[in-house]
């Protein structure tokens, strides 16, 4: 059974980083998504399983990067520059199938438990 790990929540001040992971027990196509208080969850960030592909929201282009560690079936989101709208859940989540980066949720079958980042003005 597939199980998704997350780390690296926490609060920090705008203009602040912080690098969230996500660790898989094994290499799959992974995303992040985030859920802020009263609204729905949204697309953040894509890669595919061979590292080659990327996809990004518009809203964390130029702020967000992904790397991922396959030795370690981690992948990492870097945010820097983090804004108080940054403030969210954020759930990492696999793509069993290898596919395509996409910024469909349904496209991914297992999600992890969620960290909270939370960005001060």
């Amino acid at each position: 059974q597939v199980q998704l790990v997350e780390s690296g929540g926490g609060l920090v001040q705008a203009g602040g980083s912080l690098r969230l992971s996500c660790a898989a027990s094994g290499s799959y196509t992974m995303a992040w998504f985030r859920q802020a208080p009263g609204k729905e969850r949204e697309f953040v960030a894509a890669m595919r399983w061979t590292g080659v592909s990327t996809a990004f929201a518009d809203s964390v282009k130029g702020r967000f990067t992904l790397s991922r560690d396959n030795a370690k079936n981690t992948v990492y989101l870097q945010m820097n520059s983090l804004k108080p709208e940054d403030t969210a859940v954020y759930y990492c989540a696999a793509d069993l199938n290898f596919g395509l980066v996409s910024s469909d949720a349904g496209n991914y079958e297992v999600w992890g438990q969620g960290t909270q980042v939370t960005v001060s003005s």
